[in-house]
């Protein structure tokens, strides 16, 4: 991952080397003509209004904000026959180097066409003012073209290949990008296959069984069955309707919608009561405040987990609820106390998943007995724990 990003990072680098260069260059270029011999008179003046215009115009192309093409264009080529000018008033100064810096400056940042163009305008500005100040004035054209063609021509392939790297580089992202994209609509088709699953077989199945414990509680009223019996059909059906509800949010959470965390605990809270019959008290300690969907989904199930247990094995308990906010982390604990055995067999899966999603998060489950009951608290930390890299 790490060298990854390396590679990605190195057109950046590439661009601000670049800048930086242009920058020292115009610097050599302004300090070199303002302490190298000046002409005298008027052409005094004119050489040193031209090298500030020539390099503010080089300044201007070399800034990344500058991106429209006939502002460069019109940049570049007037830097350079500006740098023309100057050699041909003052042989003897740096200013030669302001024409070779607009060369190298057009093959990098201007297009195929423009580039030619505007180099050919160049190249043949400063053969012009070399030749014209050469006892050889053939040769020294000649001479600065060949070069100044040849700077063109190697930054023109380095300008292509940078914008090569940077074409190759965005299909990598978009191929990135639709490959996620794939994934997330593979995953989101699962989900809404699983959720079909648990609506037509999970929730219809509850739903069956709750119209038949009331039936069975209804034939037990009716029958004057034992009171323990009505009361063992009446708590069997609030389990069953509290399953249809954990159903139905299950079935939301896999179609993508909101996932459930600390603020529907009240709701468990309430639907064991119905349930059970049972006092469940619940209280909120410290001040709530958001919380990542990943992080509040475990403390709901904790609570959820620990409700059903306390109806399942510990008839008639009074069982407490409480959620305790920190700065750092969010806490979940539920206690019940006292009860009648049910003597129903543990599934043992239940609080050992829940440990296991803890963990992932970030968090850690406690649960075992204590003086007259059982404990169970979860401690989620209130921000997404750093992935190292």
């Amino acid at each position: 991952m790490v060298e990854s990003t390396t590679r990605d990072d190195r057109p950046a680098d590439l661009r601000r080397v670049l800048v930086v260069a242009g920058w020292v260059a115009a610097g050599f270029v302004g300090v070199g003509t303002v302490l190298g011999e000046l002409p005298d008179g008027t052409a005094r003046v004119v050489v040193v209004t031209l090298t500030v215009v020539g390099l503010g115009l080089w300044l201007v192309s070399l800034s990344p904000r500058v991106t429209d093409q006939r502002i460069l264009f019109a940049c570049l080529v007037a830097a350079g026959l500006i740098g023309a000018v100057i050699d041909r008033l003052n042989p003897h100064g740096p200013a030669y180097i302001l024409s070779f810096m607009t060369v190298a400056g057009i093959g990098l940042r201007l297009g195929r066409r423009p580039a030619i163009v505007a180099g050919a305008v160049v190249i043949a500005a400063l053969a012009w003012a070399e030749g014209s100040t050469s006892s050889n004035p053939t040769g020294a054209a000649l001479n600065v073209a060949i070069g100044a063609g040849f700077l063109l021509v190697a930054a023109a392939f380095a300008g292509a290949n940078r914008d090569a790297n940077d074409r190759a580089q965005e299909m990598l992202r978009l191929e990135a990008e639709t490959r996620r994209a794939r994934e997330e609509s593979a995953v989101l088709a699962e989900r809404g296959r699983i959720a079909r699953e648990l609506h037509d077989v999970l929730a219809h199945t509850l739903s069956g069984l709750a119209v038949q414990l009331e039936g069975a509680r209804l034939l037990a009223e009716h029958t004057h069955a034992d009171p323990r019996l009505v009361e063992q059909v009446s708590n069997a059906q609030g389990l069953a309707r509290s399953g249809m509800a954990g159903a139905k949010r299950a079935v939301a959470t896999l179609r993508g919608e909101a996932l459930p965390g600390p603020e529907q605990i009240p709701e468990l809270v309430e639907h064991a009561r119905l349930a059970t019959g049972a006092a469940v008290t619940y209280r909120v300690d410290g001040e709530p405040g958001a919380l990542a969907p990943e992080l509040g989904l475990p403390l709901y199930r904790a609570a959820q987990e620990a409700l059903a247990n306390v109806a399942k094995h510990a008839s008639g308990a009074l069982t407490e609820v409480i959620v305790t906010w920190t700065p750092a982390h969010v806490t979940v604990e539920v206690t019940d106390h006292g009860g009648t055995p049910t003597g129903l067999p543990s599934g043992g899966f239940g609080l050992t998943g829940l440990a296991e999603r803890a963990a992932l998060a970030g968090g850690h489950l406690e649960a075992g007995p204590h003086a007259d009951g059982w404990r169970v608290c979860l401690t989620m930390p209130r921000a997404k724990p750093e992935v190292p890299r």
